[in-house]
């Protein structure tokens, strides 16, 4: 993979820092869910929002 420019390199953390904000805050939602189907709802798109934040880190490194 080539080296990335300093706009890239922005960009990715930019991303980087949205998607773990959006995994904080569904988080708390799902932490605040009554309803056990909009809790697992909240539970699997944080996970995904990590996943996609752990992915996008994955870039840093190469």
């Amino acid at each position: 993979m080539a080296d990335l420019n300093q706009v890239e390199l922005q960009n990715l953390r930019h991303l980087i820092g949205a998607h773990e904000t959006i995994y904080q805050k569904l988080n708390t939602y799902s932490s605040q869910a009554v309803d056990p189907q909009i809790k697992q709802i909240f539970t699997k798109s944080a996970q995904d929002a990590l996943n996609t934040k752990q992915k996008l880190m994955s870039f840093l490194n190469n």
